[in-house]
């Protein structure tokens, strides 16, 4: 019997935003998207994650109308967006009201498919998301955060698939954002939550690691339905495994994946010469596009990867990399073992460069790891032990109920803050996820000339 898999095209939100921090313009997406359309995809995954950050801080791009030209081209595959559960696109927990709004929003303005995550694999702080999700006639797929520790086991991933199962999933997903799931655990995992659940399974590494093509091979010969790559310009180092070779392999094994190549070697050809014009511009830093073996100790995602370089390059501390990717694991435990996806990994990554940086672990400590002590991002993993709580936070109490039980409805405070530049819902929402950001922008777009694209932005992201 022919077994299928599907792929989902990653250039245009995650490969991006691995290799070059998420600074492709969409007038580099649009000449291209009926070609992307006819390929034979799935899906393209095309928003969420730091896009919109992205949009509004540095491209002067308005992320809802990204959305809606992108929509307008793409009549066959699905669009797909990932949503950081009660976090949203940002880095702290939203009021219920604001969650579901902003889903809702995301849906009517063309998204398809929602993965949804939560950093903590809290499954409580998913809920709202599945439930705004289905009442909006989405797809709503919820992603288990993969990483390895002693609690990490493939038991624990099993009952977390059936957590979410119940929660009202329509597909499930394992997010694997460090590229560390090895072809022998992605086999049995895989296997596993099949059998225990019956829902479509989505799989998504990244080549970081150097093991990524044989883990989608062992994915798919388990049961996998659909695995995510990016076309070859922006595939491998920090980003996905490249989907025409991995479509050829899988065609080669029985597998039937629906691509078809003439079309991929256009979307190539296309995406080439935007990969050399950022190359040239010093944008992809060819240290992402190298293998790290080292991921699998550090445990560090791809666009953390990427980001923590620039930031310390930007800072005159890029001889600090090393260090600073040595001490991110010993952070990691003092806080629970965290999966180290948004917003924990910027967190967990950020402390790990202040310890390094002040020379002393813990001299410093960011307002969101006193935060995420405090129980105020949901429950760690595993228990903080007493004297860390006490070292970060003192004798300040820890939440243990559903964070966002804690906060009052958002929405009409943050209209009546930007009432003066908002001309719709979306830009509320804008604002709530990314206030100043948005407030810029939304400020610049009552100038006429205000649809120039920004030349030559600055490559600083906040890790």
């Amino acid at each position: 019997m022919t077994k299928t898999i599907r792929f989902m095209e990653t250039v245009l939100r995650d490969g991006q935003q691995s290799q070059i921090a998420t600074r492709m313009p969409t007038a580099d997406m649009l000449p291209i998207l009926k070609t992307m359309d006819e390929a034979g995809y799935y899906a393209l995954e095309m928003w969420g994650g730091a896009t919109f950050d992205a949009c509004l801080r540095f491209l002067n791009e308005d992320p809802w109308e990204r959305l809606r030209l992108i929509r307008s081209e793409i009549k066959q595959a699905k669009l797909q967006m990932l949503l950081r559960g009660q976090n949203l696109l940002g880095y702290k927990n939203y009021a219920d009201d604001v969650v579901r709004e902003f889903v809702i929003k995301s849906i009517e303005n063309g998204i398809d498919v929602v993965r949804v995550f939560d950093a903590l694999n809290d499954t409580r702080n998913l809920r709202t998301s599945v439930e705004a999700c289905k009442e909006a006639g989405g797809h709503c797929q919820t992603a288990i955060c993969y990483t390895t520790s002693d609690f990490h086991t493939v038991d624990y991933f099993v009952k977390l698939t059936k957590e979410m199962a119940a929660l009202g999933a329509d597909s499930l997903c394992i997010k694997d954002m460090a590229g560390v799931l090895t072809p022998a655990t992605g086999f049995e995992l895989v296997s596993r939550i099949k059998d225990a659940v019956d829902l479509p399974l989505q799989v998504h590494t990244h080549a970081t690691a150097g093991i990524s093509e044989m883990t989608y091979l062992k994915c798919a010969e388990a049961g996998a339905d659909i695995i995510d790559t990016c076309i070859s310009s922006f595939s491998g180092g920090t980003s996905q495994p490249a989907t025409e070779s991995v479509a050829i392999a899988l065609e080669g094994l029985g597998f039937t994946t629906g691509l078809r190549q003439d079309k991929l070697e256009k979307i190539a050809d296309h995406f080439d010469p935007v990969r050399d014009r950022f190359r040239k511009a010093g944008t992809l830093n060819p240290k992402v596009k190298d293998t790290e073996p080292k991921s699998l100790v550090y445990q560090v995602p791809g666009g953390m990867l990427s980001n923590l370089l620039s930031q310390l390059t930007e800072q005159g501390n890029a001889d600090k990399y090393d260090q600073v990717l040595k001490e991110v694991p010993k952070v990691r435990a003092d806080l629970g073992y965290p999966p180290l996806v948004t917003p924990l990994s910027q967190m967990v990554g950020t402390q790990a460069l202040m310890n390094v940086l002040s020379g002393e672990e813990y001299k410093l400590v960011p307002k969101e790891i006193k935060d995420y002590v405090k129980g105020l991002y949901g429950k760690p993993p595993v228990a903080i032990a007493p004297e860390m709580v006490q070292k970060i936070i003192g004798d300040e109490p820890v939440q243990t109920v559903r964070p966002a039980d804690l906060l009052p409805p958002e929405m009409p405070g943050f209209a009546e803050e930007i009432k003066q530049y908002a001309r719709s819902t979306e830009d509320v929402l804008s604002y709530a996820v990314f206030p100043q950001q948005a407030k810029d922008f939304l400020g610049r777009r009552e100038d006429p000339f205000y649809d120039v694209p920004v030349q030559n932005v600055s490559v600083s992201l906040d890790i």
